[in-house]
């Protein structure tokens, strides 16, 4: 969930709560002070009944006082709390029960006393209270409408420095002469944020340029020396006065130089596919390739029995040739170098995936470490790093390895 949505729904949650809580409050509020005005007219109306009756000897229903709200009872009690009340009475003149709010007293006239009973609609009060709740719940929903378009769009807006800056980040190539710029902002906080990455982006961008001077320096002077004693030992082989032993010695001295050469120029194809530095694409007609492959190793898999199966669907991808010949190169290489003698090879190719399996050693692998670097078995004599190149080549162009094994079958499969 995007931060606005987040910022959305915590300012909405807040002030609806906020406002439900206050608009209770207000709804008692106006109950209570509208209690309180109906409860000063019935005292007011109760005060004039009383003088009414203490100064007229008269029969206290003949007091002016609207009939249906008034009721005079004689009584012989000598004291009566005086107390305010709700209740209902029937209105003749809407012919229908309404509540109302009431006073009852004692009034006393000589020897006489009287229960006054005074009662007052409260239907233009609880009216008024119901169109005010309206109009508030109304006001509630549209502020909240107007909170919520706001948040959406207005923020929005506000927003867009932030995810322009975000969109330049991710475009954002180390290996680019175009440096990050930043889109203009008049908040603060997006110009200093601007700022940061900026003086990042240069210090990065600085130490990969002489990282990468440093390695291609030190690759240069490696391949140098070990040209130089491959071409000399090339020479010593040749020499006829030379003993069995001192010719195998020098087969061993190299077969280590050609290891570190080979080492070399994995370790350097590694960092420029790290780096996103292999640009070159063009359209490859895979089951065409993988045919190609199938003849070039076809010695090696005759050299070890080897049965080869495969079922080639037409699949274009867009690539490195170079790529994609030391993908394969990997995969046939692991296929035959620790198969069984007599052993096989299947491959399928279809629009999905590449999958190639051999039979070998009854033993799982670890389906993470091997595609880490310099992990191997223990009789392989490669630098360990075919693997890691598949998998790095794989993430270039967004497929999936994964490694399975299948009581005597290992299997690579490549998800495009």
């Amino acid at each position: 969930m995007k931060l606005s949505q987040h910022y959305t729904r915590t300012s909405v949650y807040a002030t609806l709560t906020v406002l439900v809580i206050g608009a209770v409050i207000y709804y008692f509020a106006i109950n209570y002070i509208g209690t309180q005005q109906l409860d000063r007219a019935l005292q007011q109306q109760l005060t004039e009944a009383e003088e009414y009756i203490r100064s007229n000897d008269g029969n206290p229903q003949l007091y002016d006082l609207d009939r249906d709200h008034a009721v005079f009872v004689k009584t012989n009690r000598q004291l009566l709390l005086k107390r305010f009340f709700d209740t209902t009475y029937f209105n003749p003149k809407e012919q229908r029960s309404e509540a109302g709010r009431a006073v009852e007293d004692l009034v006393k006239q000589k020897d006489s006393n009287y229960k006054v009973v005074i009662t007052v609609s409260r239907a233009g009060q609880k009216n008024l209270i119901e169109l005010i709740s309206i109009i508030t719940l109304a006001l509630l929903a549209g502020l909240l409408a107007v909170l919520f378009v706001i948040n959406k769009y207005m923020l929005n807006g506000l927003w867009k420095p932030f995810q322009l800056t975000l969109n330049e980040i991710k475009q954002f190539n180390i290996a680019d002469v175009n440096q990050f710029k930043g889109k203009p902002s008049k908040v603060d906080e997006f110009t200093e944020l601007n700022g940061a990455i900026r003086e990042m982006s240069l210090r990065v961008t600085h130490d990969y340029l002489n990282l990468k001077q440093f390695t291609e320096n030190a690759s240069h002077e490696m391949m140098t020396p070990l040209a130089v004693v491959t071409t000399k030992l090339d020479t010593l082989i040749q020499d006829e006065t030379l003993s069995a032993e001192q010719l195998g010695q020098i087969a061993g001295i190299y077969s280590s130089v050609n290891k570190s050469s080979r080492l070399n120029q994995s370790l350097l194809l590694l960092a420029k596919l790290e780096n996103k530095l292999v640009t070159e694409e063009e359209p490859i007609s895979l089951e065409t390739v993988i045919e190609t492959k199938i003849l070039q190793f076809q010695e090696l898999i005759e050299k070890k029995e080897l049965t080869i199966r495969h079922t080639l669907y037409p699949r274009q991808i867009v690539a490195s040739k170079y790529l994609v010949d030391i993908l394969l190169n990997n995969f046939f290489s692991n296929a035959i170098r620790h198969n069984l003698p007599g052993g096989f090879i299947i491959i399928d190719l279809n629009f999905d995936q590449l999958s190639i399996k051999n039979t070998g050693a009854a033993n799982t692998l670890n389906g993470q470490q091997i595609f880490e670097r310099f992990q191997k078995g223990k009789d392989s004599q490669g630098a360990g790093l075919g693997l890691t190149l598949v998998k790095n080549i794989c993430q270039l162009y967004g497929y999936t390895i994964q490694y399975e094994y299948e009581t005597g079958w290992h299997k690579f499969v490549v998800t495009f």
